[in-house]
């Protein structure tokens, strides 16, 4: 054996001399010709055992000496190119792991763009076509005894992964296509589907072999960002080759199982994005979650409560993963037990983005459509004290949103863990939010594999058709019939109906006290008069103003506590319509008694915010130019409203002309010429501001008594969603006062409130008071700001300097910048004086 490689070894050695040193073309050729008959596939190979040792010993030294022969002038020794195909078939016929590190080698340690750089780079790219990095992966897999394979593989896996990068840096802007990274990536996911081929045919041809080198090399692509290139091409293949074959999973569960746990969560990360359903992932990874702790962690923590990038199909993927197997049902309880601990924490609600919020929730929703009846009682308890926390938190949260997804959560949990019981019921608005998360919450079977066809569970054969889902009454056989287009009335012109009225047994009331007497003395008998005299109310008041001043604190006592009794439309529009009305005709007398009963017990927060709501609209009346010279805006509200000024006999009789007066002064206009007309201007209204008198009355009573808490009501406390609203409403007060004497006490006394509320930690607050310092900035005259207010300013810009923009308060970042400019220039005037 030994005088065999010693042969081997002698007759490399001279043919890499004469390689070196020989210009003979056809001498060139015959020793190239020689040393192919150590490669494998040769036509007149040598012995095995001569071939094991030049692959071994001396493949690298003769692949060195040909690139380093490389030139055009050496290929041209051979005419026809037949020394160029034959020097390329060493690096694509010989062993695929030394081939590519002399490639990659000889592209490094090339300086600068030149041939020898462009013909390396060529053949890399014929090595990537012919699938020989399928080859090298393939070599890896197999037993080795080297005591050099951990480096050699280390080596490799360095350049296989990071190919692009090494070719990109070299060739500049003459890199080839191939070496992209959206070209390579998913070349290498095919060449891992082959290896991983030909790993389950000799495994079942009886042999050993390992895919942990695929395994890292899927782990070091996923870690580098690149998991949708590679897994975009691996997914697929392995889904179907997965599907009825166990050999097939056998293979996929260890391929993932013995990725490196730092490379474990971006590939687990990468299959829950790419697998079309749970079943997809549950033949790939196995019972991973319940074998390994990092995938566990990931799976069950990091993708649930430390992100929440994962899509609503992605949480549907993983939890439903978790809930096909009965040994990994009992991860998926413990999830849904700790979402629920998140769901209900005060904390979370106040401090986490509303993406997050919504994210958690979605998870909560279907994890119990993945939970049987029987699991859920045994968590009945526990589950039921998480949700009825996270309900009372989200329920006093300033946000809209949030105070939806709370309502929404809270009656699917509560009508799963108590079906027998009456169901729990909120008023919310029913959008595309609402419907696809109540969606979510439907039950599913446990064979359920409807996302994996791609999303519709509709059976084609099933689904129904537009028509038949509005009219589901209506046969199919009468929706393809001609009788019933024999009977249709379609020829028939409509009766013009839209000029009736509803005849009504009792007539509306002529007077603002038969109103009253009316709202409060209901009886079942008379709904309808209760219905006329809200509907006339409004009407009533902008008609007779000085009846209305009578009765006028009466009437806004009665209209603040009137409740719906009926189903009248509009009702809470009529109600907060008449407030305005009665508050706009009498404002000192009627604004001093909301304010006071702003801060008064036994009212609701629905009604404290009424009493701001109505407050703002009416200070807004009052300040609209030109008002008294004009009709009320909300004159006309319903069909028994009479509050609508008759028309001048002038407009009267131009609207019963007859059309051929009409017909004869368009032709007349058509046929006039004029040779200059100016476009018609119409000066804006002016008239004294009439809120200017009673500013204060609406203003400081509501910012008196805000820090004083009361029993039912605490704008410091639990009932911040108020705090906001006052926030709101007081800055628009401020700005509806602008140009008044009071416009300067007012702006004082306003930046003293938000220099005490400005650590808020609720957002809707902060939002208000940013409102309220521009309100400020824009209603108090700059200099009597400079004269006036100048430490209330200096508070205001040091806190506006400091105020840093969260991810929930990204909507108000442009208000805030406007408040900096403002006080920018008014520092800078400051300092000119």
């Amino acid at each position: 054996m030994e005088p065999a490689r010693s042969a081997v070894g002698l007759s490399v050695r001279e043919a890499v001399h004469t390689l070196q040193s020989s210009e003979d073309g056809g001498r060139v050729l015959s020793v190239l010709g020689s040393l192919r008959r150590y490669l494998r596939g040769a036509e007149e190979p040598a012995l095995p055992d001569e071939q094991e040792e030049f692959a071994a010993k001396h493949f690298a030294t003769v692949l060195r000496c040909l690139v380093g022969r490389l030139s055009p002038r050496w290929l041209q020794l051979s005419p026809g190119g037949r020394l160029e195909q034959l020097w390329g078939s060493f690096f694509l016929e010989g062993p695929a792991d030394q081939a590519f590190l002399v490639l990659m080698e000889a592209i490094e340690g090339t300086v600068g763009p030149s041939f020898h750089l462009m013909k390396m780079a060529q053949l890399l790219a014929r090595f990537l076509s012919e699938g020989r990095m399928a080859a090298l992966m393939e070599e890896q897999c197999r037993p080795q005894t080297k005591p050099g394979f951990p480096l050699l593989q280390e080596t490799l896996l360095s350049k296989v992964v990071s190919l692009p990068d090494h070719l990109g840096n070299r060739l500049h802007q003459d890199n080839l296509a191939q070496f992209f990274p959206q070209n390579y990536f998913p070349l290498l996911g095919e060449e891992a589907v082959r290896v991983l081929q030909a790993v389950v045919d000799s495994l079942r041809g009886g042999l050993h072999c390992s895919v942990s080198f695929v395994s890292r090399v899927l782990g070091k692509v996923c870690i580098q960002g690149r998991h949708k290139e590679i897994l975009g091409r691996l997914v697929p293949q392995l889904t179907a080759l997965t599907q009825g074959s166990c050999l097939w999973q056998r293979v996929c569960w260890r391929l993932v199982e013995q990725v490196p746990d730092g490379a474990m969560e971006a590939v687990l990360a990468g299959l829950v994005e790419a697998a079309p359903g749970p079943e997809v992932l549950s033949r790939l990874l196995g019972n991973l979650v319940v074998k390994n702790k990092k995938a566990q962690f990931v799976m069950t923590r990091k993708l649930l409560f430390l992100q929440y990038r994962c899509t609503t199909h992605m949480l549907q993927s993983l939890l439903g993963y978790l809930a096909m197997d009965n040994q990994r049902r009992p991860l998926l309880i413990q999830v849904l037990r700790e979402l629920l601990e998140t769901w209900g924490s005060r904390s979370a609600v106040r401090h986490t983005p509303l993406a997050q919020q919504r994210y958690i929730s979605t998870a909560v929703l279907i994890c119990l459509a993945h939970l049987g009846e029987p699991e859920l009682r045994d968590s009945r308890e526990e589950l039921l004290a998480s949700m009825m926390a996270g309900v009372k938190c989200r329920l006093d949260s300033s946000l809209p949103a949030v105070r939806r997804l709370g309502m929404i959560v809270a009656e699917v949990i509560s009508a799963r863990i108590h079906p027998e019981g009456p169901p729990l019921r909120f008023q919310y608005e029913d959008d595309e939010l609402s419907r696809e998360m109540l969606a979510l919450a439907t039950p599913r079977p446990a064979g359920d594999s409807s996302l994996e066809a791609g999303g519709s569970s509709l059976d084609p054969g099933v689904a129904e058709t537009p028509a038949e889902i509005v009219e589901g009454s209506v046969p199919a056989a009468g929706l393809q019939g001609s009788d019933s287009e024999l009977d249709s009335d379609d020829e028939f012109v409509p009766y013009d109906m839209s000029g009736d009225k509803e005849l009504k047994s009792s007539k509306a009331p002529q007077y603002v006290r038969d109103c009253m007497e009316a709202l409060t003395t209901f009886e079942g008998k008379d709904m309808e008069r209760w219905e006329a005299a809200l509907q006339a109310l409004e009407g009533l008041i902008h008609r007779n103003p000085e009846a209305t001043r009578e009765v006028s604190v009466e009437l806004a006592k009665v209209l603040l506590h009137l409740e719906e009794r009926t189903c009248v439309a509009g009702f809470e529009k009529l109600r907060q319509r008449a407030l305005v009305a009665v508050t706009v005709t009498d404002p000192a007398r009627v604004a001093e008694h909301l304010t006071s009963q702003f801060y008064a017990l036994n009212y609701s927060l629905r009604q404290r915010m009424d009493i701001l709501d109505v407050l703002t609209l009416a200070a807004q009346e009052l300040s609209r130019p030109g008002r008294l010279g004009r009709s009320p805006q909300h004159s006309s509200l319903g069909p028994g409203t009479q509050s609508s000024p008759a028309l001048p006999a002038s407009q009267s009789g131009s609207a019963m002309a007859p059309d051929w007066r009409v017909v004869v002064e368009n032709r007349i206009r058509s046929k006039t010429r004029r040779f200059s007309k100016g476009a018609p201007r119409q000066e804006p209204a002016g008239g004294p501001n009439e809120f200017a008198s009673v500013a204060g009355c609406f203003f400081f009573p509501l910012i008196q008594h805000f820090d004083r808490p009361l029993v039912t009501f605490d704008l410091l406390g639990d009932d911040q969603l108020v705090l906001g609203r006052l926030t709101h409403t007081l800055g628009a007060l401020m700005y509806l006062a602008v140009n008044t004497t009071v416009a300067v006490p007012m702006g004082k006394a306003l930046l003293e409130f938000v220099w005490a509320l400005r650590f808020h930690v609720d957002t809707y607050v902060r939002q208000g008071l940013l409102s309220a310092v521009s309100s400020v900035l824009l209603s108090v005259p700059a200099e009597r700001l400079l004269e006036d207010l100048p430490d209330e300013l200096l508070e205001a810009r040091s806190w506006l300097a400091g105020e840093s923009v969260t991810s929930q308060e990204f909507q108000i970042q442009k208000g805030r910048q406007v408040a900096e400019r403002v006080l920018g220039a008014c520092t800078q005037v400051h300092r000119r004086g």
